[in-house]
C-alpha cells in the first residue's frame, strides 16, 4: 500500500516551475515509488540507471538513449550517468515546457554539485527522507511549526497522544518504507542486505572505497556514537584507519545521507564556541541494528535510549522543515564551558532554542540555558524543552514543554 509523502506538494509546485526537477535521498526512501505515483496515468516513461544495459546505453551513447526513451521520462539513480545532464539541458533549451524531467539521485554533494553547475536555472531540487512520524499517522501538510501554543495544539488534534513504547518502536522501526510491516528477524535481514546490496555496492562502484571492512567498522561506530560529538580519534581507533580517513568516509555517508551532521552555531555575539558536528543517523532503525538493539524494549531500556531519542526528534525536524514551505537553520550550540543547548532553530529572522529530554516531566530549569540568547541582538521565539509529555504546556511565558510527537 501506498503512504503518501509530505513532499508531494512541493514536487507537484516545482513541476509547474522548473524544466526539470531532481529528488535526491538515501536509497530505498521512496524517490521512485513517489515519483511513479504522482505520475499516475501521464504516460512518462521510467528507466533507471541501476539496470547496466540501460546504464550503458546512457553513457556511450546518450543521443540514441532519449531516441529510445522519450520525454516526459523520469530517471532513477541519475548519478550513474551524469553524463546526461548535458543532453538534458540541450533539450530543456529546446522546450519551455515545464517538468519534462523528473530525476532521482543517491549521492547529494557530487551530484548537486555537477546539476547545479550543468542545469542552473532549469533544474528544481528537493530532498525526501524515509518515513516521518506525521507521514506514518496520514497527517500531512501541518501548520508550519514556529513552537507556539497555536501551532502545537492545532497539531495535538491529529496526533496520537505520546506514549514511550510507541516512540521507541518508531525509533527501533525505523523510516524504511519496506520494514514497516516487518516481524524483527525480517527488519534484521533487510537491514543486513540494504547494507550489502546498496552501502557496500555503492562504496565501491560509486565511490572506490577498496578497504570494506574498515568502512564497515566505521559505520558501526558511529551507529555507537550517535547523538554525540564527532571524536575522529576515537574513530579511527575504532576501525583502524587513519583519521584523514575517517573524515573522507564520514563525507561520503553524509552524501549518501546515512548520517545527519548537526553543525554548531555560529555567531559573532557569541564566542568560544566549539566548531565540532554532532553525528546523527538518518534513519534510528538502521542506526539500531548496527548496535545490535534488536527489539524496541531493550532499545528503550538501554544505555543509549537517551541518545537515541534526540537523534530521532532531530531528525523529525530535519524532516519538517525539509517539506515545509520556509526553509529553517538547524545548528545546535555548545561553548568551551561545556554549555549546551540542544538544537537551535532559525526561521524568519528568529532563533528558537530546544533542549530534548527522555522523560514526560523534564526539570523546567533545562531552559535556564537559553540566558546565554540574552546577551544577543538575535530575536528569540517560542522554544522550550521537547519530551514526552502528553500535551503542550507553559513552562514561562517564552518556553514551553512540547510532546515529541508533534515535531
Amino acid at each position: 500500500m501506498y503512504i503518501q509523502r509530505e513532499l508531494e506538494r512541493k514536487v507537484l509546485e516545482a513541476n509547474r516551475f522548473f524544466k526539470a526537477i531532481l529528488v535526491i535521498g538515501a536509497r530505498q526512501v521512496g524517490k521512485s515509488t513517489m515519483l511513479r505515483h504522482l505520475a499516475g496515468d501521464e504516460g512518462r516513461t521510467y528507466v533507471t540507471m541501476d539496470n547496466e544495459l540501460d546504464r550503458q546505453l546512457a553513457l556511450t551513447d546518450p543521443v540514441l538513449f532519449f531516441q529510445t526513451y522519450r520525454p516526459p521520462i523520469l530517471i532513477d539513480e541519475i548519478q550513474k550517468a551524469p553524463n546526461l545532464l548535458n543532453h538534458i539541458k540541450l533539450m530543456c533549451d529546446e522546450s519551455e515546457e515545464r517538468g519534462r524531467f523528473w530525476l532521482t539521485g543517491s549521492q547529494r554533494k557530487k551530484l548537486m554539485e555537477r546539476s547545479q553547475e550543468t542545469l542552473a536555472g532549469r533544474l528544481g531540487i528537493l530532498r525526501l527522507y524515509g518515513l516521518s512520524q506525521r507521514e506514518k499517522a496520514g497527517y500531512l501538510n501541518a501548520p508550519y511549526l514556529d513552537f507556539s501554543m497555536a501551532s502545537l495544539t492545532e497539531r495535538q488534534q491529529h496526533m496520537p497522544e505520546n506514549d514511550i513504547r510507541a516512540v521507541f518502536h518508531h525509533i527501533w522501526q525505523g523510516s524504511f518504507v519496506d520494514v514497516q510491516n516487518a516481524s524483527a528477524e525480517m527488519a534484521q535481514l533487510w537491514y543486513q542486505s540494504y547494507i550489502e546490496n546498496y552501502l557496500m555496492a555503492d562504496a565501491v562502484n560509486d565511490e572506490g572505497i577498496r578497504d570494506l571492512a574498515g568502512f564497515r567498522r566505521i559505520i558501526r561506530a558511529s551507529a555507537a556514537l550517535t547523538g554525540q560529538q564527532i571524536n575522529y580519534h576515537t574513530l579511527s581507533d575504532a576501525a583502524g584507519v587513519s583519521e584523514p580517513t575517517v573524515k573522507k568516509w564520514l563525507s561520503i555517508l553524509q552524501d549518501m545521507d546515512v548520517i545527519y551532521l548537526l553543525e554548531p552555531y555560529s555567531n559573532n555575539e557569541l564566542q568560544r564556541l566549539v566548531k565540532t558536528p554532532k553525528l546523527y543517523f538518518c534513519d534510528t532503525g538502521l542506526c539500531a541494528y548496527l548496535s545490535r538493539w534488536l527489539t524496541p524494549d531493550t532499545l528503550r531500556e538501554g544505555a543509549a535510549s537517551g541518545y537515541y531519542f534526540e537523534n530521532y526528534v532531530v531528525m523529525e525536524l530535519v524532516k519538517n522543515y525539509a517539506y515545509a514551505p520556509d526553509q529553517a537553520l538547524l545548528s545546535y550550540y555548545r561553548d568551551d564551558k561545556a554549555r549546551e543547548i540542544d538544537v537551535f532553530v532559525e526561521e524568519n529572522g528568529r532563533v528558537h532554542a530546544l533542549e530534548i529530554k527522555k522523560s514526560a516531566s523534564p526539570d523546567r530549569k533545562a531552559v535556564s540555558a537559553f540566558d546565554v540568547l540574552r546577551k544577543t541582538s538575535l530575536e528569540k521565539g517560542p522554544g522550550g524543552i521537547v519530551c514526552m509529555a502528553p500535551r503542550p504546556f507553559p513552562i514561562d511565558q517564552e518556553n514551553l514543554y512540547i510532546p515529541c510527537g508533534l515535531i
